[in-house]
């Protein structure tokens, strides 16, 4: 065989090669609670991160290159999110990973993902994951402490100075706890009572009667899931005549559908998702909320949740993260990483070395629940 052939065999054989590669679509996983306890977050969020592939790859997707979610159930178990975390990175060979959904899967994964050197995005709520900041791991949702900081501020702007607390057993009450706590001298609160209850519980009406005799001029509630509806009727049946605050994890169709008629008049800091009609003609994530609830609705999602953008956000991140820097990990990483400007469901994206999450306080606004509706308050 002459040089020449043989060296036009090896140039058609990389050709091959390349446009084979180039066919392959990229793969991104999926960690989300799709059973057990957890999986009202994790099925939403999954349908969620789908469809914002999907609408990338109608885009054409990066350089022609598909985009594709493997998914991956976590059972609601922190140690089953780690057996599937490892099996989307040595099974599935995926490039980045978008969840988990809860506190606890991510603060199991750390280890995995540290050695595994493939970037993370979770959806979860706690600060843990990413305080202080690690060098695989981001999370697309606020902190604890930012809902918080946003609270207090109303509190601050309403003069109110006096609040009892009631917050969820579990890690995620006791976080916000934490913060409650930490933060109230900076904003002249002070925290008349502290009371805890199981999230798991059917009624706090006893942990309500020593918050309101405090005489606190606010209740702020730290829970997610049906707890808050629970501490909403409570109220409403005790007569407490004091305002009643949840949390940012509360903005959901279900806390409205299960606290009935207590649930008006309570208010709470969420995301600008919940009350985008309603927002000034100049804010610049009103286009794309409204465009979100567009698509959202025309897939047959159901009402939207402050919970709805994370997944948007996050696969967005990862894939703008793609177009600077490709798919190599310690590049699309840092890219991610050095994310600026970026107009998001959940808010305008900043992330930084020190800073993982990237949304400061500007991105929630106070809402309250009005005939059953979500109005903007502040």
């Amino acid at each position: 065989m002459s040089t020449q052939l043989t060296k036009t065999i090896a140039l058609l054989g990389a050709f091959a090669l390349a446009s084979l590669q180039a066919a392959e679509p990229i793969k991104i996983g999926g960690l989300f609670d799709l059973s057990g306890k957890a999986q009202h977050i994790g099925g939403p969020t999954r349908e969620v991160a789908q469809m914002m592939v999907d609408r990338l790859n109608q885009g054409g997707g990066l350089n022609g290159r598909k985009i594709q979610l493997v998914v991956a159930d976590t059972q609601s178990e922190p140690s089953q999110a780690v057996v599937a975390l490892k099996r989307l990175l040595s099974r599935d060979k995926v490039v980045a990973v978008i969840g988990p959904t809860t506190t606890g899967a991510a603060m199991a994964c750390l280890q995995a993902v540290e050695e595994g050197g493939v970037p993370m995005v979770a959806c979860v709520g706690g600060d843990a994951p990413v305080k202080p900041a690690r060098k695989w791991i981001f999370k697309s949702p606020q902190r604890t402490s930012t809902a918080v900081e946003r609270l207090y501020q109303y509190f601050k702007a309403q003069g109110i100075k006096s609040v009892s607390v009631l917050t969820a057993s579990d890690k995620f009450g006791q976080e916000g706890l934490g913060y409650l706590k930490e933060l109230a001298p900076q904003f002249g609160v002070a925290l008349a009572a502290q009371e805890s209850f199981e999230p798991t519980d059917a009624d706090m009406t006893v942990q309500l009667t020593r918050a309101a005799a405090a005489k606190p001029q606010a209740i702020v509630v730290w829970t997610i899931g049906p707890a808050g509806a629970v501490i909403a009727r409570n109220a409403r049946q005790a007569g407490l005549a004091m305002p009643l605050f949840q949390c940012h994890g509360l903005p959901d169709p279900a806390y409205i559908k299960l606290g009935g008629e207590a649930a008006n008049g309570t208010l709470m800091p969420s995301t600008k998702l919940m009350a985008a009609d309603q927002l000034p003609a100049g804010d610049r994530q009103r286009t794309a909320l409204l465009d979100f609830i567009k698509e959202h609705e025309k897939r047959g999602l159901g009402k939207v949740s402050t919970h709805s953008g994370y997944a948007w956000d996050a696969v967005q991140l990862v894939f703008n993260a793609m177009k600077k820097a490709g798919t190599k990990p310690e590049a699309l990483r840092a890219a991610i990483e050095g994310t600026r400007d970026y107009v998001g469901v959940s808010g305008i994206y900043n992330l930084s070395p020190t800073d993982h999450c990237g949304l400061g306080v500007d991105s929630l606004v106070i809402i309250k629940v009005e005939n059953g509706q979500w109005k903007l308050v502040e």
